[in-house]
């Protein structure tokens, strides 16, 4: 598919005012996407695991313009209360996606968003709250074209997605989503994310990832500034072949069940992230001594237990740590001796693969 084939054809219903309600979950890199080209497309493709406790509650209300005035109409509620700083990141993207959903100057919105998580808790919001408000817009796009099916639905809100947050298009469904252009995995697209269309061992069916929330204050470089200094970067064209590589390297580990080299994977992507940032220029590192410390006493617990958790990180300083259903128990107990002391004050976050966004009905 191509960009036109989102294109809408001329809308055959028009309502005055409604009200809809997206719940979308955020999602871990697996495979980590780490630079982009324009239009927000991914230098290198990636795979993540959709999650489910961690996700972003968006409500529109719409109403039909009075008169036709320049420019997007929205009123933006985070949590009950105006958030003017969310504003213009919500109008780039409004620009973004106009030419797709044209019915956004017809109408004043009103958004209000909510997130399952503490605010500054440290987890990103972008992937799940694009994806909510994506999900948003295309439901009130199929009451203006009833005709859409529901395949349709979701690869256009997970295209919509990505133009405002290039991880989002991975939060529309579950459980194992991947996004790039892959030679050896057919359909995939860098202009949306798709479901993993191979065999997937049932150990990786009810994965469990626990948040351990090392440092909620602001990054110091946000996740744009780190994507834009890809480009020049002295390794990055290694980097992304990496990226390649280890997707094929996970279509035999996923079907096989194979967790050793699944967290050799897992592991190593994470620690070339921060590699990256480490030595792009100007250079810049995420992680806190707490991080570090985290990771150590995984791998010396892993190591001595023989039990198969294993660490992941996003470009920030946070530990997801991921371990399947079968250790719960084992996992959850080290995380409470070993870990909580290293998170800020204390907090952390349970968390596991879940199965996508869901509509919410007759939210009031």
């Amino acid at each position: 598919m191509t960009e036109k084939d989102f294109l809408p054809t001329p809308y055959q219903h028009f309502s005055d005012k409604g009200k809809v309600t997206w719940k979308a979950p955020s999602n871990i890199a697996l495979v980590k996407y780490w630079g982009k080209l324009a239009d927000q497309v991914p230098a290198n493709p990636s795979i993540s695991f959709t999650l489910d406790a961690c996700a972003t509650t968006t409500t529109v209300s719409y109403q039909k313009k009075e008169s036709n005035t320049e420019g997007f109409s929205f009123d933006l509620l985070f949590e009950g209360k105006p958030k003017a700083d969310f504003k213009p990141k919500i109008n780039t993207f409004f620009g973004r996606i106009e030419a797709y959903v044209p019915f956004l100057k017809e109408y004043h919105f009103t958004i209000e968003t909510s997130n399952s998580f503490p605010h500054s808790s440290g987890i990103a919001s972008s992937a799940s709250g694009m994806a909510a408000l994506s999900l948003c817009l295309m439901e009130i796009e199929k009451q203006l074209s009833p005709e859409m099916d529901d395949g349709f639905f979701k690869k256009k809100a997970s295209f919509l997605a990505r133009l405002g947050s290039g991880s989002a298009c991975r939060s529309i469904e579950g459980d194992l989503i991947q996004w790039g252009e892959h030679p050896h995995i057919s359909n995939s697209s860098n202009l949306f994310g798709i479901k993993y269309p191979f065999e997937v061992n049932p150990v990786f069916n009810k994965y469990h990832n626990t948040i351990l929330l090392v440092h909620k204050g602001q990054k110091q470089v946000s996740s744009s500034v780190g994507h834009d200094l890809m480009h020049g970067h002295p390794y990055a064209q290694n980097r992304f072949q990496q990226a390649y590589d280890n997707l094929d390297k996970l279509k035999s580990i996923f079907a096989d069940g194979d967790l050793e080299n699944f967290i050799k994977i897992v592991e190593s992507e994470a620690l070339t992230l921060h590699a990256m940032m480490m030595t792009s220029m100007p250079y810049f590192i995420l992680m806190k001594p707490d991080t570090l410390e985290i990771i150590n006493k995984i791998w010396k617990y892993r190591n001595e237990s023989k039990v198969p958790i294993c660490f992941t990180l996003d470009a920030g300083a946070n530990v997801h740590v991921l371990y399947p259903e079968s250790i719960k128990e084992k996992a959850i107990q080290f995380i409470q001796d070993e870990l909580v002391v290293h998170c800020e004050k204390g907090h952390y976050i349970c968390d596991r693969i879940g199965v996508g966004a869901k509509k919410i009905m007759g939210k009031k």
